[in-house]
Parts: structure tokens; sequence; C-alpha cells
């Protein structure tokens, strides 16, 4: 099947959106796809902030886009738009580090008033990379997503359903482009 990319562009470890896209890495894996997680909070700081290109941490985040054959890119949402620490990273990829790709944005939020951050922040600066296809995204309310105490994940079974929804497009769009690249 296909690679995907996974990246998390929340600054924090124990974020809900972190947590909520491994479970969804999990779905994909189970559908035969190899997923690798990428959190960018992981990135040295002063690789990011000083649009250090040549810093390792980035050429090695550059190949990991390069691999992929998809991208799930899942942000929690502030002041209406995707992370700064997200924003940065994307700011250092090459101009087109989503051409040929499949795409599928994600994002996390508190309110029901930043839902269109997805359309009018995140995906423009998506297709601008050169994405070949981005898939519906999906935005999940705080209040949908529960931590357990032992670090287990539960989302509530409407946001969970949709969830699978989407990600399930998301596979079925990766499978499509791998056959058209083959056939070319």
């Amino acid at each position: 099947m296909a690679t995907v990319l996974s990246v998390s562009g929340s600054p924090s470890a124990s974020s809900r959106t972190n947590r909520l896209l491994r479970h969804l890495d999990r779905r994909l894996a189970a559908q035969g796809h190899e997923v690798i997680p990428l959190d960018v909070r992981t990135i040295p700081a002063e690789a990011l902030l000083g649009a250090d290109f040549t810093h390792p941490a980035i050429v090695e985040a550059t190949e990991l886009f390069t691999r992929a054959d998809g991208v799930v890119v899942g942000t929690p949402v502030y002041k209406a738009s995707y992370s700064g620490v997200l924003k940065a990273l994307l700011d250092l990829l090459p101009q087109y580090a989503l051409a040929g790709k499949t795409v599928l944005p994600l994002a996390t939020g508190g309110s029901t008033a930043h839902v269109l951050a997805i359309d009018y922040a995140l995906r423009p600066v998506l297709s601008s990379m050169g994405a070949a296809h981005i898939v519906q995204g999906w935005f999940t309310l705080d209040k949908d997503i529960t931590v357990h105490d032992d670090g287990s994940l539960a989302v509530a079974p409407v946001a969970d359903e949709a969830l699978a929804q989407v990600v399930d497009q998301f596979s079925t769009a990766l499978g499509h482009r791998r056959v058209l690249a083959a056939a070319s």
C-alpha cells in the first residue's frame, strides 16, 4: 500500500491533537499503509525559528515528505488558524513538497467557531505546496476527545464515525493515486 506521513502540528506532547492523530494512524496501518509519525514539536526550536534549512532535523523532515505518498496534517486551532510550530515547518519545506501527494487536513479546537480554519487557513497553504489532491478535512471538538489516566484515547461515537469516514476516503484516494501513477 502507500507510505503515509502523519504530521502533528501540536506544540504539546500530551495534546489531544497528537493523540488523535496516533489513533488514526492505527486505522491507516490496519488498512495496510506504512505510517510514519512526525511530531513537529520534536524538531529543535533553533532549527525551526532560525530557518536553518541545513539542520539535520529539517533535512530529515524534508526527506520524510519526499518519501510519502500521502500526508495527514493535524493541528490544534489557535486564534482561528493552524499552529505556529506547523507554520514554521511548512515554511522550511521546499515550495512543492506536497507535489503529487494526497493530503488529509485535520484540526482540533474548543469551539465550532474554528471549524473553518481548515478551509480558510490550512487548505490554501497545502494547495500552494502542490498537493495533488486534498481530501475533505475534518474538525474535531476538544470535548469529543477524552484522554484517560492510562493514556488511552476515547473519541465520542459521532466524531469517531466521521473521522473513520474521512480517513477511509483518504485511504481510498491514496490507492487511486498509486494506480494512476503506476499506469503513467
